[in-house]
């Protein structure tokens, strides 16, 4: 059984106990974060704390720990349940009152749980063979700026997208991609790599951020502007990227193939370049 941590304590997962009343159970009033672990080491973990940061603050949610005391506990779960490669998962909720009520108590402690899951994504048959997206209507709430645990919106799209025998859906607002489901999308086209800017409409992905400057810092021009599925559909290579998945190529869109129908030389570029990022960043 795999160690976990909650308000304090490194215990057995299948010992963990959340009160009922916790605000994340009942109102979905929590964020998380989830970083990848590449040799045992944590990837991006800098750019994650700053994210899970700036989605308390935008919740008003106390940390009740350091972003520094935070990586030293995520540190330790790797090394407690001696984590090779795979994901630490972080979730930071307002906490339990005593009763339900829409407005938390003045003096209601956060909670705060982390767990690891061993994952491999390094060497996976999806990085030769691409994925297939599907899209639909994005259905989410209006500030997807924060990483939020409020994911039924995403949660059903995953299941649609399954269900069209695809392993990822693209939202779509207004005629245009907004994002993955639990993802960031991208096209590749004459212009350069293409994704669409930061705003409270999309989450700003840690993964894409490290993989759009190394783009950059090897020649590659990226232009962040919103882009239609009309475009993705006639783009000469489309991809994603996520702490799980680092930079994966998508080979179909709603059944149509894109680009050769296999893994571009943009992504399979990105993706090794960000691997070695990653090695070289870790802590």
């Amino acid at each position: 059984m795999s160690i976990a941590y909650l308000n304090g304590a490194f215990l057995p997962l299948d010992q963990v106990r959340i009160s009922p009343l916790d605000r994340g159970f009942l109102f979905a009033d929590g964020i998380y974060e989830v970083a990848a672990v590449i040799d045992s080491g944590l990837i991006d973990s800098a750019s994650h704390l700053a994210r899970l940061q700036r989605s308390a603050d935008a919740l008003g949610i106390r940390l009740p720990l350091s972003l520094t005391e935070i990586e030293a506990v995520q540190k330790q779960l790797v090394a407690r349940n001696a984590l090779h490669e795979g994901l630490v998962y972080l979730q930071l909720t307002r906490g339990a009152d005593a009763t339900r009520d829409f407005l938390p108590s003045p003096d209601t402690a956060p909670t705060l749980f982390l767990f690891v899951q061993d994952k491999p994504f390094l060497n996976v048959p999806a990085v030769t063979t691409g994925i297939a997206v599907a899209t639909m209507p994005d259905l989410r709430w209006k500030r997807r700026d924060i990483k939020s645990t409020g994911l039924l919106a995403q949660a059903m799209a995953k299941q649609a997208a399954r269900d069209a025998g695809a392993q990822e859906a693209w939202l779509v607002e207004d005629g245009f991609v907004t994002e993955g489901a639990s993802s960031t999308a991208f096209i590749v086209t004459d212009e350069g790599i293409i994704t669409r800017p930061y705003s409270q409409a999309v989450l700003a992905g840690c993964t894409g951020d490290a993989l759009t400057a190394l783009a950059a810092e090897s020649g590659l021009a990226v232009i962040r502007r919103p882009f239609t599925v009309a475009e993705a559909l006639s783009a000469k290579e489309a991809f994603i990227t996520s702490a799980s998945t680092l930079c994966q190529s998508v080979v179909t869109i709603d059944g149509q193939t894109i680009g050769s129908g296999t893994p571009g030389p943009v992504a399979m570029r990105l993706r090794a370049l960000y691997i070695a990022f990653a090695r070289a960043t870790a802590v």
